[in-house]
């Protein structure tokens, strides 16, 4: 079994290194040559194109930036990709596109299954994603043995375009508490609350949240701000849940206003910053947490 990875940057350089380290088969691509200079040193071996890549893969991995990526470098690839291949994509990208592609794959004899991860190069560089899959069961059955390298948990939410939905809604929960926790812990301190102790008693009660346990204490309260995850990256899913929601007829009021946050509101803090500062901003400016 032959893995082909596209994009091998952050996410997918810790996904390589992983398959590399536990023994498997691995061809990469990426359009940076430094990053295929990295992958090469660890023992891959480089593709000169995708569709190079797709010629001699059994399972195609991408991890590529957004949905008209994943169509393009699919689209430039689909006369290349062999029968009975499986395409694990790992990016969060958009329901629809990967139910396009899923429908391409059944027309020509492969399988299109979307995985989007949590757990940031941290995770995938330890073999301790989330991922979360739409698509075939029975394809999601052939991945399993690469799947028990990459990741820690899969949870299999339903068929084609299910994972990058629910990825999309996890995404809005995070970047809605992130602004919440962090007006919760600006109104403990104006009432003489240390931080870390208002913290222990949300995590202690209903309140708490993945925020609240993970992101202040590993990289908020100590300044860190290094999660390798940027705001960017947040603004962009912030806009796939407005987006998807306007496509689906949903009403997200609740979330709109902490939308207006990530989107207008907050662009002094720029889109290369850890996206855990969001936690800085009080509606005005910047501030201490």
């Amino acid at each position: 079994m032959h893995i082909g990875l596209i994009g091998c940057g952050n996410m997918g350089g810790g996904m390589g290194a992983q398959l590399l380290a536990n023994g498997r088969s691995l061809t990469c691509y990426d359009p940076n040559p430094d990053t295929r200079a990295k992958m090469a040193e660890l023992g891959a071996d480089i593709a000169a194109s995708p569709t190079a890549l797709a010629r001699v893969a059994d399972i195609i991995i991408l991890s590529l930036p957004k949905a008209s990526v994943v169509d393009a470098v699919m689209r430039d690839m689909l006369p290349d990709i062999q029968d009975g291949a499986i395409v694990l994509d790992t990016s969060t990208s958009e329901p629809v596109t990967s139910q396009a592609m899923a429908k391409l794959g059944d027309a020509q004899g492969f399988s299109f299954v979307d995985g989007p991860v949590s757990g940031g190069p941290t995770a995938a560089n330890s073999g301790t994603m989330t991922m979360l899959l739409g698509g075939s069961l029975d394809a999601i059955a052939r991945l399993r043995p690469t799947l028990e390298i990459l990741t820690a948990k899969t949870v299999t939410v339903g068929g084609s375009g299910a994972g990058h939905a629910a990825k999309i809604a996890n995404n809005m929960l995070c970047a809605a508490n992130l602004v919440l926790v962090g007006e919760a812990v600006r109104l403990g301190k104006a009432a003489g609350v240390d931080p870390e102790y208002l913290l222990e008693g949300i995590n202690a009660g209903s309140g708490r949240s993945g925020v609240s346990e993970v992101n202040f204490p590993k990289w908020v309260l100590n300044d860190a701000f290094d999660s390798g995850f940027t705001m960017g990256l947040m603004r962009k899913d912030v806009g796939l849940a407005l987006d998807l929601a306007k496509a689906s007829d949903v009403d997200i009021s609740g979330f709109s206003g902490i939308a207006d946050i990530w989107l207008n509101a907050s662009r002094d803090v720029p889109n290369s910053a850890d996206f855990n500062e969001i936690v800085k901003f009080d509606g005005k400016e910047a501030q201490d947490v």
